[in-house]
């Protein structure tokens, strides 16, 4: 019986946030060994879980090492990055010697020391595993892969849905693969091919156009024979590294020209509908004034320039202030103030409460409505894989506009309804839901929404990249430099 490591090290980490991420976002947030690994993460619809499920699928013994994320923010601390490199490769070293290695990764982590830390982080793990090893590695959609992280991995498998909802099955391939190169089937090579393109994050919806379209090449390019596996990132663009941007991956059985054939067949098909995937979101009052005229409701106003799920500090009152300017009454919306909360606490339940929060400030006067806990469970298949959830000590405001203003304590990223539901509030019984996302929220708010709308809101995930003080990207880089080529 083969025994077959589990590991992982998730972060997506935004450049352009001052603050850095330390060691408790991780801790505090997720970071688990050995036996609490496989209890954390068993019935997780997220890559770790389907890693799991796979590896006892295919009979491994397996051997659970270290895992760990945190919620998307700035670049992880130096300090912070050693600790928990350090960590992992003890980890590792005391669980040798190991038939493989099954390792969820992000792809888009930056470490203040190693800008692409998940490189760095591969090249450690090598140091131990030594270079013959199997190292079968999954990424998320928004990775930025860097040669490193393909020449120091056997076998890259990436995500391939935006909303994230098929994390588990890509968790299951990677096990699965393992079992085949374990058992002589095939020997993996790999090729990457990374076209000097950005998509736009509003374009990366999978679903709609064009996104779905170059996903159809994906699944044809997969059926050729002795394609082994094939992925796209359609990277991350608030990482300023040299690898942001899309890369194309593709495993062959032993052909490295096939593999060669198959990533440079995406890359050049993709390459063709570089236009698509730049676009220009209508401006915040334009929104507000649809979401005020909408037949149907709820409309939900997807703040682009302040995502969570991107860094974001969850806390811009911009489309609540147009809300109020536009005399658009009934709306929601959450913010991460845990100053606010303290004020509200203090206020106490069906007492009138005034509390000044957000960026920019706003004042909001109305009535304490409830005061939870902050925690819920998310059972269904939702962006991140995520099913305990903590946003910290929550409150709820009521104001005299009909407007629900929900303030955390910490920073959740919009994913679930139950984030909203499990604090008594009916979204779909709302005019406008301002919601802190791009694409991950739909799958949650899809069964409610009457219309999404993806505004221009400014901040540190403002959707287009010319609004972005980049210093390390590579050049040209379309749409950037229009003339760039491939």
């Amino acid at each position: 019986m083969a025994r077959v490591g589990i590991a992982g090290f998730l972060h997506e980490s935004n450049s352009f946030l001052r603050q850095q991420t330390s060691y408790e976002a991780f801790s505090q947030t997720s970071l688990t060994r050995g036996d609490e690994l496989v209890s954390r993460w068993r019935t997780a619809l997220h890559e770790l879980g389907g890693m799991l499920a796979g590896a006892e699928e295919e009979g491994f013994e397996i051997v659970p090492i270290y895992a760990t994320f945190a919620v998307p923010s700035g670049p992880i601390e130096a300090a912070t990055y050693e600790r928990i490199a350090m960590e992992l490769a003890d980890e590792l070293q005391r669980a040798m010697p190991l038939g493989g290695l099954l390792l969820a990764l992000h792809g888009a982590t930056v470490a203040v020391s190693y800008p692409d830390a998940d490189g760095e982080m591969l090249r450690r793990i090598r140091e131990v595993v030594g270079p013959e090893l199997p190292v079968v590695v999954t990424f998320d959609l928004h990775a930025n892969i860097s040669r490193e992280m393909a020449e120091r991995s056997t076998a890259l498998i990436g995500y391939q849905t935006n909303p994230h909802l098929d994390q588990r099955e890509r968790g299951l391939d990677a096990a699965r693969l393992m079992g085949r190169i374990l058992r002589g089937e095939v020997r993996p090579v790999q090729a990457l091919e990374s076209p000097p393109m950005l998509m736009q994050n509003s374009r990366q919806h999978t679903a709609a156009e064009p996104a779905s379209i170059i996903f159809e090449k994906l699944r044809e390019v997969t059926s050729w024979p002795g394609i082994v596996s094939a992925s796209i990132a359609m990277g991350f663009p608030h990482s300023d590294v040299n690898e942001m941007g899309a890369h194309f991956v593709a495993v062959a059985d032993g052909d490295d020209e096939l593999a060669r054939k198959a990533a440079r067949t995406l890359a050049a098909f993709s390459w063709e509908l570089r236009d698509r995937f730049a676009g220009n979101l209508p401006s915040v009052e334009s929104s507000v004034a649809q979401a005020r005229r909408a037949e149907r409701t709820p409309v939900v106003l997807l703040d682009v320039g302040d995502n969570v799920g991107g860094g974001s500090a969850a806390n811009s009152t911009v489309l609540y202030q147009e809300l109020l300017r536009q005399d658009v009454r009934n709306g929601l919306i959450v913010l991460c103030d845990p100053a606010g909360v303290d004020v509200c606490v203090w206020a106490g339940v069906r007492n009138a409460v005034t509390v000044t929060v957000g960026d920019p400030p706003v004042t909001v006067t109305g009535r304490v409505r409830t005061l939870h806990d902050g925690m819920f469970e998310e059972t269904q298949v939702r962006h991140g894989g995520w099913s305990k959830n903590d946003q910290g000590i929550t409150a709820v405001i009521e104001t005299a506009e009909q407007h629900t203003v929900v303030l955390t304590s910490r920073r959740m990223a919009p994913f679930s309804l139950e984030q909203l539901m499990s604090l008594g509030i009916h979204p779909e019984r709302k005019r406008a839901l301002v919601v802190k996302g791009v694409i991950a929220p739909r799958a949650a708010y899809e069964p409610v929404a009457a219309e999404f709308i993806l505004v221009d809101t400014p901040g540190a995930t403002t959707d287009n990249p010319i609004h972005l003080p980049y210093r390390h990207r590579r050049k040209p880089l379309f749409p950037m430099e229009p003339e760039a080529s491939y």
